[in-house]
């Protein structure tokens, strides 16, 4: 069982920056973040192998968003900079425990209750 918990969203202006947290207890294999925005169908944004840091990113938001993990504190971290209007959503923190490591939402089975950013032109 991996319990998952997510902070620091909030709003800000385009161009402007943002970190997102998540807090997971238990079991860590895999650990993503998606988002989803109203209408719209939920997508990955970034996923960290939690054993040896690897990571990959969707292309929407490479070069801009990174994901890190501080093994202390038991935190996956999502540091979003030239934040735009589009990436405005709902973002969730994901958990797996085993199998492929990927952006697909579908195979992820522990979801944080989400957190909410809002990016104003």
């Amino acid at each position: 069982q991996v319990q998952l918990v997510e902070s620091g969203g909030g709003s800000v202006q385009a161009g402007g920056s943002l970190r997102l947290s998540c807090r997971a207890s238990g079991y860590k294999y895999c650990l993503g973040w998606f988002r989803q925005a109203p209408g719209k169908e939920r997508e990955g944004v970034a996923r960290i192998l939690y054993s040896s840091g690897n990571n990959d990113y969707a292309d929407s938001v490479k070069g801009r968003f990174t994901i890190s993990q501080d093994n202390a504190k038991n935190t996956v971290y999502l540091q979003m900079n030239s934040l735009q209007p589009e990436d405005t959503a709902m973002y969730y923190c994901a958990a797996r425990s085993f199998g492929s490591c990927s952006l697909r939402y579908m195979d992820f089975t522990y979801w944080g209750q989400g957190t909410q950013v809002t990016v104003s032109s």
